[in-house]
């Protein structure tokens, strides 16, 4: 598809949304079967965007798919971000690229708590990859995260996640599109420690990924996409039903 830049004013989770709405002629914010709904197209399907934890939305998810609705779920994944560091402020500070990219096989962690309907016949996953900028605010002293999730207090906090530019969309609907995700020339029956192996010669995936390939079994597992054989040296063995 054709790449879409936009202003830096919109947040990453706004500029989606009106993307989307304008892309199927749709509304916002509309309440409808005891939700709010992020969009609701013109034909009267469901958008829900979510930047992390999709699991969250199992239960609204599975609710609207129960009304008889089709539901698509964006989820942006970074390809690359750069960093604005201000002052409290807004006085610029830095600005750098980050180390850190995003991958379609994130959607392995994300959705633990929605394998059960992924392959439900009005369900869509939309993988967005884009640029995003991340804006940083320079605190005086070291502080906790908004959502508790540091270990350790840093002297900044992220202020906003901004689209810059949507790169490609990835559309997960079938058996076929997930088990798509399963690297090449893979034994007939392997276990995590092939994948890892796969991903990381043919270089598919960041480190953070192939070091936690036993994830990508368990939900291509638990979608009854893969079935057990057997279990030799401690490994967990499978092949593709």
């Amino acid at each position: 598809m054709s790449n879409f830049s936009v202003l830096n004013e919109s947040s990453l989770h706004n500029t989606l949304k009106i993307y989307y709405a304008s892309q199927t002629n749709g509304k916002t914010e509309v309440e409808m079967h005891g939700h709010i709904y992020d969009v609701f197209t013109e034909d009267g399907q469901v958008i829900e965007i979510q930047t992390k934890n999709l699991s969250k939305l199992s239960k609204k998810i599975k609710d609207t798919l129960e009304k008889g609705l089709k539901v698509t779920l964006v989820y942006p994944v970074p390809a690359t971000t750069k960093i604005i560091l201000t002052d409290e402020q807004g006085k610029f500070i830095s600005s750098r690229k980050s180390p850190n990219k995003g991958s379609v096989y994130d959607i392995f962690k994300e959705t633990t708590g929605l394998y059960n309907i992924l392959l439900h016949k009005n369900f869509t996953l939309e993988v967005v990859f884009i640029t995003m900028i991340e804006h940083r605010v320079r605190t005086e002293e070291p502080v906790q995260a908004k959502n508790n999730r540091r270990r350790f207090r840093k002297n900044w906090i992220k202020s906003n996640k901004k689209l810059e530019e949507i790169i490609e969309i990835k559309r997960f609907k079938t058996k076929k599109d997930y088990l798509s995700l399963l690297p090449p020339a893979l034994p007939h029956q392997f276990c995590a420690k092939d994948i890892k192996e796969r991903l990381k010669s043919e270089k598919l995936a960041p480190a953070k990924i192939y070091n936690n390939s036993n994830l990508i079994l368990w939900v291509l597992n638990k979608m009854e996409l893969l079935e057990y054989t057997e279990t030799r040296n401690r490994s967990k063995y499978y092949k593709v039903k």
